[in-house]
This record gives C-alpha cells, structure tokens and sequence, in this order.
C-alpha cells in the first residue's frame, strides 16, 4: 500500500518527538564525580551497584560522565590527604562509600555536594542534622533500618526455640542501634545476651573464647566493614566452637551461616545514584532525605540448620528469597 504524504509527514514528527525527548532525558553536560573509597575501584563490592544506577539513569562514561577515583587500599590513614586530593579537582559532587570513608569526605568540603553511603548511623555519629533534612552539604543513604535486629532474633527463635544463650558480636565504634535493639527483643524472647566486643581482627580469639567460656549456643554478627572483611575467620571460629551465626547483610548464609537477613545493599546503594542525578539536575543536598532501605533478603541455609539438629519451619522457607541446601 502507498503511503500518503500526510502518513510520512505524522510519521517523522513522530520519529523527531521521540528523539527529541530521548535527548532530554539524557543528561548533557559532562558530570564530574570524585569518588572516595576504602579498598579499591576493582575490590569495593558495592561500587558496580552505584555504576549500574548512574548508567540507569543515562549517564555514560566519556559520554557525559566522568569519575575521579581516591582510594585508601584499606590503611585508614590514607583517607584524610585522599579526600582533600578530591577536593582540590573541583568535582560537582563526592560520592562517599562507608561510613568510614564519610566523615573525612565531610572534613574536606562543606560546599561541594557529598552523596554517601553508610551502614551506620548518620545522625549518631553526627554527620547529618536528620535523616529527614540532612542539611548542609551532605545526603546519602544508610543500610540501617528498624526491626533488623529483632528480626534475626525472632527468627532464630523459630528455627531454635530452645536456645537460650545468644552472643552479640559487634564494634562499639560502629555506631549503630542495632546491638541496642537487639538487647531489648533478647530480653522479650527470654533470651541470655552476651556482649562480644571487637575493635579489630586481633580481638576475635578473645571474643570466640569468650563465647566458648559462656557456652553460648548461637551468635548474631552485627554488620561493619571489620565483620565483613573478617567474615572467613569468624566462620571458621564459630564452626571450631559449634556455634550457630545469624548475620546480616553480606553473604554469611553463602558459607555456612544459618540465616542471614539484612537489606538489599546493591538496591539501597542503587538509591545513592538516583540522589546523585538529582543534585546534578540542581537540588540542594541538606534538602534530600536520608535514604533507608525499602528491600530486605532472608538466605537459610538449611544444610546448616541439619547439622546443628534443627528444623526450619516451612513458614520461613517460604520467605526466604534463597534456601541453601
């Protein structure tokens, strides 16, 4: 059939409008994102979770979008020059990865907008006014969240009804209210706590012989960067002690914990790219809320729960996004 020409002429307006609102939802000028991190660009395992949202969102290196790394490679102290190396390229904006990272992002810089995120607790550790109005220059997301903590426990208690001694395993430093939420639904369950401190990797065998001392039955893992990178060696004490783990984010559950349940980092962190394109496009950091997580992930591993003589009800399989077996 022949087109007419009033057919063409829709057709390419049609074809021009589209375009057109294809080029207006790409961002055009070129962004320059000083990036402050802990480890490294090749080792951070959140990092590719905030690329991939700054790519959702249109932006593409060399296109539109370029970053500007800092990296600490893990020594602490490196961080401070770090930070203000970054300030001093004049990015439009820092992204702060750790709750650690933060706070030298923050000493660095009180015009240049900071997005960050944090597994801590921003207000507690005094690095926003609230996590409603941030103010300043700052805003980001953090991993914590209401009823994580009380969570675990209740669930453990499902799977293990007659335990009653429970350790906590938590860094005093890593400010967060998970370790006091915990206290307050150990005591509802009738369960006995233990607190298990650690600053560093070098207080574990002293906490694990703690545990072993107390007889305590299971231990619940509060997340930090310092659990986090000594997750192998806390696995392998709890296994030498028989002592089951509940964990939070991470994958603990992956490697023999009996349940881990925490947010969706990559989909909290995801949150931070989104931020990031709104202060591009022009909105004030202190005015964007704190993000907090909206997904949580339950991962049993039911191999482990066999070999400690437990049995997982079918109600928690259920809502268990993974079941290791």
């Amino acid at each position: 059939m022949p087109i007419t020409r009033r057919a063409f002429v829709a057709a390419a307006v049609a074809q021009l409008t589209l375009v057109a609102r294809r080029a207006r939802a790409q961002p055009s000028k070129m962004a320059r994102i000083g990036v402050l991190l802990y480890g490294t660009p090749d080792n951070d395992p959140n990092l590719p979770a905030f690329r991939d949202g700054m790519r959702d969102l249109g932006y593409v290196e060399g296109r539109n979008l370029a970053y500007e790394y800092r990296y600490a490679e893990a020594k602490t102290e490196r961080l401070a020059g770090l930070a203000t190396e970054l300030v001093k390229r004049g990015p439009h904006l820092i992204f702060a990865l750790g709750g650690d990272v933060a706070p030298f992002a923050r000493a660095a810089t009180s015009t240049i907008p900071i997005v960050m995120a944090v597994s801590n607790d921003p207000v507690q550790t005094q690095m926003v006014s609230s996590l409603a109005r941030p103010g300043g220059n700052i805003t980001g997301v953090t991993l914590i969240a209401s009823d994580l903590a009380a969570k675990r426990l209740q669930f453990l208690k499902e799977i293990a009804p007659a335990m009653t001694r429970v350790g906590i395993l938590w860094n005093p430093d890593h400010v967060d209210p998970e370790y006091r939420e915990t206290q307050v639904t150990a005591r509802q369950l009738g369960l006995q706590l233990h607190s298990l401190e650690v600053r560093h990797p070098a207080d574990l065998d002293g906490a694990f012989g703690a545990a072993a001392t107390a007889r305590l039955e299971a231990m619940v893992i509060v997340s930090s960067r310092l659990t986090a990178i000594a997750r192998a060696q806390i696995q392998e004490a709890a296994t030498k002690h028989q002592i089951v783990l509940v964990c939070g984010w991470g994958p603990w559950a992956q490697h023999g914990a009996l349940l881990a349940y925490g947010p969706d980092v990559n989909a909290t962190v995801r949150l931070a790219a989104a931020q990031v394109d709104k202060i591009l496009k022009g909105a004030k950091p202190g005015e964007l809320p704190i993000e907090q997580p909206t997904r949580f992930q339950l991962v049993i591993n039911t191999k482990t729960a066999k070999a400690f003589g437990l049995t997982v009800p079918s109600s928690l399989l259920l809502r268990a996004v993974q079941v290791i077996e």
